[in-house]
């Protein structure tokens, strides 16, 4: 089963402009102003609220096809609406529980079995019909709502940060997460990277939104539809450096300056391009506080838009550029969430433009989980004394099975070669953060590598060496590795060891959420992106942190992420991604650091085909 990056297309989240966010404000000052009438039910007083009575949206040449961010929100009141998705394993189905506080009292409310099928957030939540100038109904479709999408206060005495994530997981092998929207606060109901475009001619309409009854039921929303007036705009990216981008197809101007799409017009894009020739994500950010993350594929030659976004405050994680002129070769892309980087080619097979560039950045919140959290510094200077491993919480490395795997040719470097891709990901299961500290002695190439421990109050008590880390400069790379983190093995059909991946020292990022459920998990991580996590190659020392609840996903597009299956028979092999492999790591298990993944090979050496068959109810690849 194909995940939506697999369909050849990465939306991104809008990022609600001042504006909007002063509108949304301005509309949830009345909700809450409003008689606090106790629903029968306990927990939270959901609204769907208007952030403007019009929005301008708009339709690319090059890309057509309209994004309905109609700018509704679900606002929270009387508490935090919160949600707890969870899978026992790979064999059981996702489940999912409302989880109610009041004051010192929890209380769990099981949603209803089937309800939800998989972590991307609570599907056909939003009902959307549109209406065209002339009264005729030319768009009737439903939206996914990720309680952790693009949100914000709606009342000035709210709390200041909301303490969910920031993503709706979509990584196929995800155990945990939560969803949330906090008190006061408010979320948006458009359904971001999950949503598919819909084909609308410029002109005006008139769009109707209102929570399907199942979660009106289920949630005691009242049946309060909103109305909002669209402006559907044709523009052209030829020509938008030069800013004569938006051409006369559109059939009117009149939306309020509110609206998203009329502050899009100010938005700042930068281009985002294939790496080195993988395709892998380099997005770059414009050079002032304006920036907004790249176009999400190239088209034509050049980065075609999904759509524009308003202006937000400048990221707070450097671009890719920051290792520019470091190092011989081009920046290493920022790390990406398995969701972002996979990107199908025309016939399903990973080749040379197979994965499209893909946008990243920090916004308010972002269903697409490519928040950029810049990494944290490591100590002023290497641990002195004796080395000791004290008696107290560790990480719990664990490895996800191997998925979005294909087969491809050694293109025009390693030509008559055959070779399986996949991608793999360890994650930190806690209950403590897994930090390795690297310093260089003056002159050398590689740094020593030491692992650090905490007691429960966060204090340092304990360090031991834990091996090296190397510089890689490598394309795709080009950023410090620690050695022996993970080995890739493809097994036999008896599960005896056939061929050996040359790939076993990484940067640790927290590129996915595999399970926020666990004991101590941080659903705000810092290292996310490797551009900063992960050092430059003048760098004396580095720190990499691979956080509770998190993983490190390593996308089958890098360098070395592959096995040499030209010679190997056809027939049943396994992937095996094993965590820690020389336990070189400090680990409260050792026991549960591999996963294993069956796949079918096939076909004819400069034709092979591999089927992957589905890891218990995880149908997909």
């Amino acid at each position: 089963m194909m995940t939506r990056s697999q369909q050849g297309r990465t939306t991104r989240l809008t990022r609600p402009s001042i504006a909007i966010a002063a509108a949304v404000a301005v509309t949830a000052g009345v909700v809450a102003a409003a008689p606090d009438a106790k629903t029968a039910q306990p927990g939270p007083k959901l609204s769907l609220i208007a952030a403007s009575a019009s929005v301008t949206l708009d339709s690319w040449k090059e890309d057509p096809g309209v994004y309905l961010d109609l700018g509704t929100y679900l606002t929270s009141e009387n508490g935090a609406f919160e949600l707890k998705v969870t899978r026992k394993s790979y064999k059981d189905p996702v489940v999912a529980a409302q989880i109610i506080r009041d004051g010192k009292k929890t209380q769990t409310k099981a949603l209803p079995a089937g309800l939800v099928k998989d972590f991307s957030g609570l599907p056909d939540f939003a009902q959307i019909s549109v209406i065209d100038a002339a009264g005729k109904s030319v768009l009737e479709k439903t939206e996914a709502f990720c309680p952790n999408n693009a949100s914000g206060r709606v009342r000035p005495d709210a709390p200041a940060n909301s303490k969910y994530p920031q993503s709706c997981p979509v990584n196929p092998f995800t155990l945990g997460s939560v969803w949330g929207v906090e008190n006061g606060w408010a979320a948006n109901t458009y359904a971001g990277y999950y949503s598919d475009a819909v084909q609308l001619p410029a002109g005006t309409y008139t769009a109707k939104i209102s929570v399907t009854k199942k979660y009106r039921d289920l949630f005691g929303i009242e049946d309060k539809p909103q109305s909002v007036k669209v402006t559907v705009r044709e523009r052209s990216w030829e020509g938008e450096g030069g800013g004569e981008g938006v051409s006369a197809s559109s059939a009117s101007s009149e939306s309020s300056a509110s609206s998203a799409g009329a502050s899009s017009k100010t938005a700042a894009k930068s281009g985002a391009s294939s790496h080195a020739g993988h395709g892998s994500a380099a997005s770059e950010h414009a050079g002032h506080a304006a920036a907004a993350p790249a176009a999400a594929s190239a088209h034509a030659g050049h980065g075609a838009p999904a759509r524009t976004d308003a202006p937000a405050a400048a990221t707070t994680g450097a671009g890719s550029t920051f290792n520019v002129g470091h190092g011989p070769y081009p920046p290493a892309p920022p790390a990406l969430p398995w969701a972002l980087k996979k990107q199908a080619t025309e016939k399903g097979a990973l080749g040379r433009q197979g994965f499209s560039a893909a946008a990243v950045g920090d916004r308010t919140g972002q269903t697409d989980g490519s928040r950029q959290a810049p990494g944290v510094q490591p100590n002023a200077k290497r641990p002195a004394g004796k080395a000791t491993v004290p008696d107290v919480p560790k990480p719990d490395l664990r490895s996800l099975p191997a998925y979005g795997i294909t087969v491809s040719d050694g293109y025009e470097d390693v030509p008559g070669k055959d070779y399986l891709a996949f991608s793999a990901n360890v994650w930190n299961a806690g209950p403590a953060k897994l930090v390795v500290d690297g310093f260089r002695s003056p002159g050398k190439e590689l740094m020593d590598a030491y692992q650090y421990f905490y007691d429960a109050d966060g204090k340092q008590v304990g360090y031991t060496p834990t091996g090296t880390m190397e510089w890689d400069p490598r394309p795709g790379h080009e950023h410090w590795h620690f050695t022996d983190f993970a080995s890739y093995r493809l097994l036999k059909a008896d599960q005896k060891e056939t061929v050996r991946s040359g790939k076993e020292a990484f940067c640790l990022a927290n590129t996915d959420a595999v399970d926020y459920t666990v004991k101590n998990a941080n659903w705000h991580p810092d290292n996310t992106d490797l551009s900063t996590a992960c050092g430059q190659e003048n760098s004396i020392s580095v720190r990499e942190v691979l956080d509770v609840g998190s993983g490190d996903t390593y996308t089958q597009d890098l360098p070395g992420q592959s096995f040499d299956i030209t010679d190997l028979p056809n027939g049943t092999y396994y992937i095996q991604v094993l965590a820690n492999p020389e336990n070189r790591l400090k680990e409260t298990n050792h026991d549960n650091n591999s996963a294993l993944r069956k796949v079918v090979l096939g076909g004819k050496k400069g034709a092979r085909t591999v089927k992957v068959p589905a890891h218990h109810l995880v149908d997909a690849n």
